[in-house]
């Protein structure tokens, strides 16, 4: 939060964050302009002639270059070998003694008016002074001028920044600002091309606790961005956005950041008709990441956290007819906030922000007295469904009565008093990834009198996770008391248009039958929460998936499995909304059988009270492996110690202190292979781990090469691998697929005989 609002103190006037504004003169008051015109590869000749046309150039704010380069003040990333820069200055009259004032790393040439008035090589390491000739002064003009430069990198870190200045009157440079809006990718998903207000994810959001009765409230909606001391509802909206997709995503049709100084406010209206004795709940399956919801001008509830679903009771303010729905968010993203790899500044591993709804909205009506949630637990062994009822309501003498279907055959039906019920199925067909069997359920509340009062539908999965010492002395999981090689990617669960809401159901299910024809059975759904529809596919598809928690950015030294770990120090309001948004996880999620694993922590990302809570999961749900921190500070609490290990997988044997843990490799691989055409930016450096292959060959190789290496591995007590990645993501050129997801690298036929070795051998 506080790198954010430093970057705030430059913004002078919003009016500068437009770059089409006029440009302000240069003067004692103003001497710096920030706003510059540039490119990433070579341009024409005549670039830097005062009548060249760079319109169709990108445009940002100066500096430019990449963190942490000495003296740096870096207003627009910039990381490929050349840069090539132009920006427009007024002055209002000639300075006394003409210089540039430069920061360059590396090399540099400098333009004035169309002429060369520098070139310097090597680098700087702060702000230099530089005298303009005196033969060149007559190139500076009152009114326009044009500052052209060229700056070539060749390795390390990078920077480069110019102006015009007074040598007698050296200003103290603003801190640099940063653009409203995110980067603009021409990338687009076949799925998103199909995106409409219209059919913008109409399908039901929540496949474990179903009613036949909602109301989709997605499309478009009135959208502003205010200051975030405004409280008040707008009077004027600025425009609309596609819900759910985020502020920053090109399918939300906004593109603009929200900055931690300001609100975004939604805005619709929605029709309903209130029926007597029934309750009416307003459900947002992701917001992020505080909001205040108000329906006809009266507040129905607020909430912070931006994974987890949530819902307003609005039964005593909505109304027959028209109805005004408003919501107000705002968005810190760094600190001690959970927002994963989201990042103002995005690069490398991390990816653009995401601010507002990014999950389905929608409505429904209910009994006074309704089924709330579902907790669902299975016993391979006995062959058990149970079912934990949360209701809400007055209703007395309320049962329960359960009814279990394998297709259109009743396999037991029970009814008691009370809020839990426990069936077992005769003959009972486990769950697997190879057989990933459900059954149907049916949960209904009666009244005393024998009335069906509430009714939901959902599935079960009946599986057991665990863990035992094989034959050679390793520690093993098991499902269903079978030993079982956990073998999936890392999956980030980004895309180029939506960000991080998938563009349709389809889309999202196109990247996991993929992964299941390629004979992974497995995903590490990598620090994000799905939507819920994510994990019915995995249930229905049988692919066990190791779910991590949303990571905050306040971290300790990263010191991965090296003895005596320090955790970072978070404050005991930060620490118990982490637990609440841990505990808010698992609660929405444990039901499914799929989710195999729990990941609290990843390298070290918002590690803190480790011990704490280690135990706390462990206890919270027993039912599942417990990876506490996955590559990330080993502490000796759960049920894995997990290495990451780039580009080929290793681990540290012959350790004591991993008596009593399953060992894995939880990430590794990371072979990059950039696609032209389906880059995130096709002009800038691409990121992979170490050098990137040459040729399609080499990066097969590279992939057989680890791939390998885990064979061997697993013969020495690996449990379990994940590679990275599914896909590329924005900078990250290391998925198996491109971003858009139009290019497979290597096709799932040829993955899948590799990887069976892997799983059987």
């Amino acid at each position: 939060m506080m790198k954010r609002l430093t970057y705030l103190l430059g913004m002078l006037c919003l009016s500068w964050f437009c770059l089409d504004e006029a440009i302000p003169k240069c003067s004692a008051e103003n001497p710096i302009e920030d706003r510059w015109h540039y490119l990433l590869r070579k341009p024409a000749p005549n670039w830097m002639a005062t009548d060249f046309d760079d319109a169709k150039w990108r445009r940002g704010f100066g500096g430019f270059g990449t963190r942490n380069t000495p003296g740096a003040r870096i207003g627009t990333q910039w990381n490929t070998p050349n840069i090539w820069l132009r920006k427009d200055f007024v002055l209002e009259s000639i300075p006394a003694k003409p210089a540039l004032f430069l920061h360059h790393d590396e090399d540099v040439e400098v333009y004035l008016n169309g002429s060369k008035i520098l070139t310097k090589r090597g680098y700087t390491t702060e702000y230099i002074v530089v005298p303009i000739d005196a033969s060149q002064h007559s190139l500076l003009k009152k009114g326009s001028n044009l500052l052209a430069v060229h700056c070539k990198q060749t390795g390390g870190g990078q920077f480069i920044d110019v102006h015009v200045i007074d040598a007698n009157a050296v200003p103290k440079l603003p801190v640099p600002q940063v653009p409203e809006t995110p980067f603009q990718t021409e990338l687009m998903t076949t799925w998103g091309a199909e995106v409409t207000p219209e059919n913008a994810w109409r399908e039901y959001p929540r496949p474990q606790l179903k009613r036949d009765s909602w109301t989709n409230l997605n499309g478009m909606w009135n959208y502003t961005i205010t200051s975030a001391d405004e409280q008040m509802k707008p009077k004027d909206w600025k425009g609309q956005i596609l819900v759910p997709f985020c502020l920053e995503s090109k399918l939300g049709k906004v593109g603009r950041l929200l900055f931690d100084n300001e609100a975004l406010w939604y805005h619709r209206t929605f029709d309903a008709s209130p029926i007597a004795n029934q309750r009416t709940l307003l459900h947002f399956e992701a917001v992020d990441y505080r909001c205040e919801a108000f329906v006809n001008g009266t507040s129905v509830g607020k909430h912070v956290g931006g994974s987890t679903p949530f819902s307003f009771d609005i039964t005593e303010v909505v109304k027959s007819g028209t109805n005004e729905l408003v919501l107000r968010v705002e968005d810190d993203t760094m600190g001690f906030q959970l927002q994963g790899k989201q990042r103002p500044d995005p690069h490398g591993i991390w990816y653009t922000q995401v601010s507002g709804i990014w999950q389905t909205v929608w409505m429904e009506q209910v009994a006074e007295t309704y089924i709330e949630d579902l907790t669902i637990s299975t016993d391979a062994r006995a062959g058990s469904i149970s079912v934990r009822v949360d209701r809400i309501g007055k209703a007395k003498d309320v049962s329960l009565k359960l009814t279990v279907r394998d297709g259109e055959k009743i396999v037991a039906e029970k009814a008691v008093g009370g809020r839990e019920i426990t069936v077992t199925i005769p003959n009972a067909k486990r769950w697997s990834p190879s057989s990933p069997h459900l059954y149907d359920l049916e949960v209904q509340l009666i009244d005393g009198n024998g009335k069906t009062i509430d009714r939901v539908g959902s599935y079960a999965g009946i599986r057991t996770v665990g863990k035992k010492v094989d034959s050679d002395g390793h520690l093993r999981m098991t499902l269903n008391d079978e030993f079982l090689f956990h073998w999936g990617p890392l999956d980030q669960g980004w895309w180029p248009d939506g960000l991080l809401t998938p563009p349709s159901e389809k889309g999202m299910l196109f990247d996991i039958e993929y992964l299941k024809e390629a004979g992974f059975n497995m995903i590490r759904k990598h620090i994000k929460v799905e939507p819920r529809l994510y994990y019915y596919h995995c249930d229905r598809l049988g692919m066990m998936v190791w779910q991590d928690q949303v990571s905050g950015a306040v971290n300790p030294p990263w010191t991965r499995l090296a003895p005596n770990p320090v955790d970072a120090t978070w404050p005991d309001e930060a620490h118990q909304q982490y637990m609440l948004e841990l505990e808010r996880m698992i609660d929405h999620l444990e039901s499914h059988p799929s989710i195999v694993s729990w990941v609290p922590f990843n390298e070290a990302w918002g590690q803190h009270r480790t011990m704490e809570v280690g135990k706390w999961v462990s206890e919270r749900d027993p039912s599942r492996l417990n990876n506490i921190a996955s590559g990330g500070n080993f502490w000796p609490v759960g049920d894995i110690v997990d290495e990451h290990s780039y580009p080929d997988p290793a681990f540290p044997f012959g350790d004591k202190r991993w008596d009593g843990f399953i060992k894995v490799v939880g990430e590794f691989g990371g072979h990059g292979f950039p696609v032209m055409g389906h880059l995130w930016d096709n002009e800038a450096n691409n990121w992979g781990y170490g050098t990137l292959p040459k040729t399609e060959a080499e990066y097969r190789e590279r992939y057989n090469k680890s791939l390998n290496k885990l064979i061997e591995m697993k013969k020495q007590g690996i449990a379990a691998g994940v590679y990275t990645q599914t896909t590329d993501v924005e900078g990250e050129v290391n998925g198996l697929m491109t971003y858009d997801r139009k290019v497979i690298k290597i096709p799932a036929k040829e993955l899948a005989p590799m990887h069976k070795v892997l799983i059987e051998k």
